[in-house]
C-alpha cells in the first residue's frame, strides 16, 4: 500500500503572506517521485495549541507526516517541542550535535549564543539528518506506524536536507524501487493532454502516468515500482515510447531541467551558435540561456532594441518597414534576426517583437500579440502568435518560451 502524506509548514510569516510556502511544492515533487501521495497541506502559526491541533488531525489521517520550519534556536521555533509533546517523546540533547555546532561556529569565527544549543535537542531515539547549509539539524522517528520527519523552514537548507537525509529514510520504507521518468511538454495544455492519454492513463497501474500543469508548460510523470532499478526501467521503456508516439511532438524532452537547457544542449551537439534581438521581452531570452551553465559555449550575444531606432542603427531594420509595417510585424521580426544574425556572426538568431501590455500599441496592436523569428542558415521562418490580454510578465514569458520551442524544433528537425 502507498504511503500517504500530509506537509505540515509552520510559520506565522507564511500565514501573513511575507513569504511564500515553497517547501511544499518543492517536496510534494520530491514525495511524487517515490510514489509517496501527498494527501494535505497544513500551514499553522508559530503557536503551540494550533500545531499541536494540526499533528493530532494529521496522525489519524496519514501515516507520513514532514514539518518544515521551526527548527531555529529562537524563543518562537517551537516545532520540536511540540512534536515531541504528542507523541510522548522525550527532548533530549545529542552532544555530537552540541559538538558538532561549536566547531561549527568556531570555524566561522563567531560566538555561540547559549540559545544555539536548543538546536542540538532532538526527540530521543531519532534517526538524525545533518543540516549542510545552516544550523539546524532535522530527524525523523516512527510512533505507533506514523512515520514524522521534521526539516528546516528556508528552502535552501530544506531541499539539501531532503536528498541527503529525508529521502534515504524515506525510500527504506518501501519494499521495491520505485523509478519516474518526466516528459516535459510546451505548447499542450494538461487537460489537452490528459484527453489525448486518456484511454492509457485509466488502464495503467503499474507503470503509471500522471499529468501535472504549471503555469507555463505541462509535464507527465511516468512511473514504476519494481524489485530493483533495472527491473522498473524495463517496465518503464515501452510505456515511455509508447506515450511519445502519441504526444512525442509537443515533448521537448525527458529528464529535463527546461526548454532553454535543452537548446543549448543541442546547440553544442552541433557545435553552433546563437544570438537574440529583442524588444517586448527586453533581454530575457538572453537571460534564460546564461543562466544554463556552460551557455558561453554556444550564446554569443544579444541587442535589446526596445526602440526603433536602436532597430534600424544597430540591426539594420530598414526604415521603411518600420514605417510601412510597424515594429510589431513579420517583415520586422524578420530583419531583427536577420540583422543580430548577420551583427553577431551566429548560426541561430531569434528576435521577439510584441505587445506585452498593459495597452494596445499606438497602431491598434492587442496586448498578447507577439512575432517571433528564427533566422538559419537555411533561411528565415517567423512565427505570429497571440498570447491573450494577460499580464506583462505572462506575455514576456510565453514569448521566450516560444521563441525557445522554436528553435529546440528546427534543432531536432535536423538530427
Amino acid at each position: 500500500m502507498a504511503h500517504r502524506a500530509e506537509l505540515i509548514a509552520v510559520g506565522t510569516e507564511l500565514l501573513l503572506g511575507s513569504i511564500a510556502n515553497t517547501d511544499a511544492q518543492l517536496l510534494s515533487e520530491h514525495l511524487a517521485e517515490l510514489g509517496i501521495n501527498v494527501l494535505y497541506h497544513t500551514v499553522v502559526g508559530d503557536n503551540p495549541a494550533r500545531l499541536r491541533e494540526a499533528l493530532e488531525l494529521a496522525r489519524t489521517r496519514v501515516d507520513v507526516i514532514i514539518t518544515t520550519g521551526g527548527l531555529g534556536p529562537t524563543y518562537d521555533d517551537l516545532t520540536k517541542q511540540t512534536i515531541c509533546e504528542v507523541f510522548g517523546r522525550k527532548n533530549v540533547l545529542h552532544p555530537e550535535l552540541a559538538q558538532w555546532l561549536r566547531e561549527l561556529f568556531a570555524a566561522r569565527k563567531r560566538p555561540m549564543a547559549e540559545s544555539n544549543l536548543q538546536q542540538a535537542y532532538l526527540p530521543e531515539n531519532c534517526t538524525i539528518f545533518h543540516n549542510h547549509n545552516g544550523t539546524a539539524p532535522g530527524c525523523a522517528f516512527c510512533e505507533d506506524g506514523v512515520h514524522v520527519l521534521m526539516l528546516p523552514g528556508p528552502p535552501r537548507e530544506c531541499e539539501r536536507m531532503y536528498r541527503t537525509g529525508a529521502e534515504p529514510y524515506l525510500r527504506a520504507l518501501s519494499e521495491g524501487v520505485i523509478v519516474s521518468h518526466t516528459l516535459r511538454i510546451y505548447g499542450k495544455g494538461e487537460s489537452d493532454v490528459e484527453s489525448m492519454l486518456r484511454e492509457k492513463i485509466a488502464a495503467m497501474s503499474n507503470p503509471s502516468v500522471a499529468p501535472y500543469a504549471k503555469s507555463d508548460e505541462c509535464f507527465l510523470r511516468v512511473t514504476a515500482k519494481a524489485e530493483s532499478a533495472e527491473a522498473a526501467e524495463a517496465l518503464l521503456a515501452p510505456v515511455v515510447e509508447d506515450v511519445l508516439g502519441v504526444v512525442g511532438e509537443w515533448v521537448y524532452g525527458v529528464d529535463v531541467k527546461d526548454l532553454e537547457s535543452v537548446c543549448v544542449a543541442a546547440l553544442k551537439a552541433r557545435g553552433a551558435t546563437l544570438s537574440a534581438a529583442e524588444s517586448l521581452t527586453g533581454g530575457l531570452l538572453a537571460k534564460r540561456v546564461t543562466d544554463v551553465p556552460g551557455a558561453s559555449a554556444v550564446f554569443l550575444g544579444g541587442v535589446v532594441s526596445y526602440t526603433n531606432g536602436i532597430k534600424n542603427r544597430v540591426l539594420n531594420v530598414p526604415q521603411s518597414l518600420l514605417d510601412e509595417y510597424g515594429a510589431v510585424s513579420e517583415p520586422v521580426a524578420r530583419a531583427m534576426a536577420e540583422g543580430v544574425r548577420a551583427l553577431c556572426g551566429s548560426d541561430y538568431a531569434l528576435s521577439l517583437t510584441g505587445v506585452a501590455g498593459p495597452d494596445s500599441d499606438e497602431r491598434g496592436n492587442e496586448v498578447g500579440l507577439v512575432y517571433i523569428a528564427l533566422a538559419a542558415p537555411d533561411g528565415t521562418q517567423c512565427r505570429r502568435c497571440t498570447f491573450g490580454k494577460r499580464s506583462r510578465d505572462h506575455v514576456r514569458m510565453q514569448a521566450v518560451n516560444t521563441a525557445l520551442d522554436l528553435l529546440r524544433r528546427k534543432l531536432a528537425a535536423q538530427d
